[in-house]
């Protein structure tokens, strides 16, 4: 049996560029199917306004597979829309109903500038990652797993940090438009191994001044952060963050 495509309501964020004054604009789609993905019902729309000789909407996409980050889009007011632990291209149409009404806008923070609709310059994720989020050290040529042995709770730990994908939906979510739980997990993944040992210390002093440097808020721990990770990030992180901070601010110092 054929199952009928819904028809939807979407009020998309349109923004010439970052200077200019946005506003929601209201589009209608029909018969979507809802095995489509997001970003294919977006498609759609955009084919739909190209063939209305009107501007099609800027959004941004590369893997479509949950693994850039990229697809960053604020949806119904939460990053990467209703369902836990994915991004926006593994959101599926499925989770609407005929009738709905979407909104639908770009993240929301003074160090995510709006360049056009709904795609925004995250380059400050990566000016924070450039400030000391590598190790620099010669580790030489790959060698068996197994030659440097690391116990497998910090191991666990620091694979767990290193799933965070920048996309920066905890940024989108915090009240305060903090970039802790990003940076903890950079911080967590070279600090919980023996290769990021020798640059500890001013790797994370050097991350947090760019941080602050940014212009990203400040951290409140009311967790909207953890909640909305795709790669589900945990907080504890941040404290781990917080304590190799302190410790390397106390060594400096001394």
């Amino acid at each position: 049996m054929e199952h009928k495509g819904i028809n939807l309501t979407l009020k998309v964020w349109r923004q010439q560029n970052t200077a200019a004054k946005g506003e929601f604009a209201t589009y209608k789609v029909n018969d979507i199917s809802q095995e489509m993905s997001f970003l294919e019902m977006f498609d759609v729309l955009n084919e739909q306004l190209i063939h209305e000789d009107k501007e099609p909407i800027a959004f941004d996409h590369d893997c479509r597979e949950g693994i850039c980050g990229m697809c960053s889009m604020y949806i119904d007011g939460k990053p990467h829309g209703p369902w836990q632990a994915n991004t926006t291209c593994q959101l599926h149409m499925r989770a609407f109903n005929d009738g709905d009404t979407i909104t639908v806008e770009p993240w929301r923070a003074q160090a995510f500038p709006v360049l056009k609709d709904l795609v925004v310059d995250r380059t400050s994720l990566d000016r924070i990652v450039q400030a000391g989020g590598y190790v620099s050290v010669n580790t030489g040529n790959a060698v068996d797993g197994n030659s440097l042995p690391i116990n497998k709770n910090d191991a666990d730990a620091s694979f767990a940090a290193a799933m965070c994908i920048g996309c920066g939906a905890c940024v989108a979510a915090c009240k305060n438009s903090s970039a802790m739980l990003f940076l903890s997990a950079k911080v967590s993944h070279l600090a919980l191994l023996p290769q990021g040992a020798p640059e500890r210390q001013s790797r994370v002093v050097n991350m947090v001044a760019q941080m602050d440097k940014e212009g990203f808020g400040a951290c409140t721990n009311t967790g909207a952060c953890e909640a909305t990770c795709p790669k589900e990030i945990s907080l504890s992180n941040i404290a781990r963050l917080n304590q190799e901070y302190v410790l390397a601010s106390f060594t400096a110092s001394h």
